[in-house]
């Protein structure tokens, strides 16, 4: 192929490349594969046929190889007269390399590489796809609503130059949502599938919590105060154990802000969810008393260490409040601590034991 001709077709190339925002090798290396398939499938030729696509040098060259054979019975074969005007040298059993001429070239091109082509352009920008948001698993990333599924409840949003689901499972239950309006998803997770980047967003994810406390604290961003977990019931309540590593520093008040606004911030975020904050500790007792916010624990008795049980003692006039609606408050405690919690009124507590 002529020199001119090929500089053309890299310039084409790099444009293309450019377009896309995709690696030109990367791009080269996919239509590299795609003019093997195409000369294989139209051309003949042996298993190991040439195509040699080199930008720096300006080269794209396509040969196939042939077996000398004394007559012609398969596309890979050439006769020995023929096959001598490639190599003089050639002798029957031997393969030959056959440069096509650049309307051969031009021919695959045009009818059979085109769709491959179009293929490994698509992955390409797939993988860029798959890479740009690899970076962003486990963050939140701002999208746009673009239609709402009215049977299933699926929402259909824009991500940059992509669409994904977030599906009725991973929305907040009771949360209403509108059509091109833009709301903050947590991206959980990022892989690559044979159908392209597969992404899963969610508005249900603990993670979006962590996260929305760590744009809304600077204590959090900066190492200061320390998240050590998280139990939610998206839509309904959320509780988080803090630390500080500065004992100058209130963890739960730098959560909370002066008069609640940085936490108030959190819950409208979250369409009103409840979210009580409580401060970390490595006694499993105060960890527990204080994962059962906003009770008042009289005590907590560890009942089995090793299998993390424990008895808690509230007041009466308080059982309620600790066990919560539903169970939700000591169910979110015993996810906060990792213990399993047994609540118990003040009255009547050793003589339930008795009985």
């Amino acid at each position: 192929m002529a020199v001119n001709a090929n500089a053309e077709i890299f310039k084409a190339l790099e444009m293309l490349a450019a377009e896309k925002e995709i690696e030109l090798d990367y791009l080269i290396e996919k239509i590299k594969a795609a003019v093997v398939i195409a000369v294989k499938r139209d051309m003949g030729g042996y298993d190991d046929n040439i195509v040699e696509i080199d930008p720096a040098k300006k080269r794209f060259y396509v040969a196939v190889r042939k077996l000398v054979s004394e007559e012609v019975k398969e596309p890979y074969e050439i006769l020995l007269a023929d096959a001598q005007k490639y190599n003089p040298n050639a002798m029957i059993g031997d393969l030959v390399e056959v440069p096509l001429e650049t309307k051969e070239v031009g021919r695959i091109a045009a009818q059979t590489a085109k769709h491959v082509i179009r293929q490994g352009i698509r992955e390409a920008e797939e993988q860029h796809l798959y890479e740009a948001y690899q970076s962003k698993e486990h963050d939140i990333v701002t999208v746009n609503i673009v239609r709402i599924d009215p049977r299933k409840g699926n929402i259909t949003v824009e991500m940059g130059n992509t669409e994904t689901i977030l599906t009725k499972a991973e929305q907040i239950p009771g949360e209403e949502y509108k059509e091109d309006t833009k709301i903050k998803v947590y991206l959980s997770e990022v892989s690559n599938t044979e159908r392209g980047p597969r992404m899963i967003i969610s508005r249900s994810h603990p993670g979006l919590v962590k996260r929305l406390f760590e744009m809304q604290v600077p204590e959090i961003y900066d190492g200061t105060v320390e998240i050590k977990s998280i139990a939610r019931e998206a839509g309904k309540r959320t509780k988080i154990s803090v630390w500080s590593k500065d004992p100058n520093v209130d963890a739960v008040g730098s959560c909370i802000g002066a008069k609640g606004i940085r936490v108030a911030g959190i819950v409208e975020e979250l369409g009103g969810e409840k979210i009580d904050v409580v401060k970390y500790s490595d006694d499993p007792k105060e960890f527990v008393a204080a994962a059962l916010s906003p009770v008042n624990v009289i005590s907590v008795e560890i009942e089995d260490e090793e299998a993390k049980s424990c008895k808690v003692t509230v007041p009466d006039n308080q059982l309620s409040l600790a066990i919560g609606n539903k169970g939700q408050n000591a169910r979110l405690a015993a996810r906060l601590t990792g213990w399993k919690i047994d609540i118990r009124p003040e009255s009547g507590f050793y003589g339930e034991d008795e009985e």
